[in-house]
């Protein structure tokens, strides 16, 4: 039987043509697009860092891609980015996995299949509820993503947590959709608790993302400098 968690998606050798460099639209079918953005200095073969990029709520995929797309280039990101099916994701929508999960083990599958991945800088990222679900898959998916970056998540979801990933997140002390304080102080300490690899940065702002913060996240996977704690 399989995990209700579980993405099956693993890189691969490449067999099929590889993704030219730009910005592509996934083949994956749903009611929204989903994309894949390769950098244009990349190597086509050569193992490249990967984000899996999950938007907040009511948003879409653009949103999810402008997370990281302005520094992908220059830090060599290979960034995929679904669409939820919905407002938000299903584990908050609809209280479980379902088709959110499906869809971004497709985008996986289709993107190992045509670009060269560094297992070893595999990362899934969010902001907002795209935080909290990031948390939620990479948690429970250790064994496939070795990187978290969680930006102003809420919560962590359900599922049996596997492997041990490095976990970025940052939180705006002013943030008045999801409050710090119950929010990303009450994670850091469980995750701590837990023995998780933890780079926590707050910041003197509200729900967003500082430039400031992307880029230390950035660094933080692809160079493994590790922002100092506050």
């Amino acid at each position: 039987m399989v995990d209700m968690d579980r993405l099956l998606a693993r890189p691969s050798p490449l067999e099929r043509p590889v993704a030219g460099p730009g910005l592509h639209t996934l083949p994956l079918g749903g009611r929204r697009d989903s994309y894949l953005f390769v950098p244009e200095h990349v190597h086509p073969r050569q193992p490249a860092p990967l984000v899996l990029l999950l938007h907040g709520a009511g948003g879409h995929a653009h949103d999810g891609l402008r997370m990281l797309l302005h520094l992908a280039e220059h830090a060599g990101l290979v960034l995929v980015a679904p669409a939820s099916t919905g407002a938000t994701w299903d584990i908050i929508a609809r209280r479980r996995y379902g088709p959110d999960l499906a869809l971004a083990d497709a985008a996986l599958s289709y993107t190992f299949a045509r670009c060269a991945v560094d297992p070893a800088r595999l990362a899934v990222g969010g902001f907002s509820d795209g935080a909290s679900y990031a948390l939620s898959l990479g948690l429970n998916n250790g064994d496939l993503f070795t990187h978290v970056l969680a930006f102003s998540p809420g919560f962590i979801g359900p599922g049996t947590r596997r492997g041990r990933p490095d976990i970025f997140i940052s939180h705006g002390t002013r943030d008045r959709v999801l409050p710090i304080g119950p929010c990303s102080r009450s994670i850091a300490r469980e995750l701590h608790a837990g023995g998780y690899p933890l780079s926590y940065r707050e910041f003197d702002g509200e729900h967003t993302i500082p430039p400031e913060i992307a880029q230390a996240a950035v660094e933080w996977l692809v160079a493994g400098k590790h922002p100092e704690e506050k």
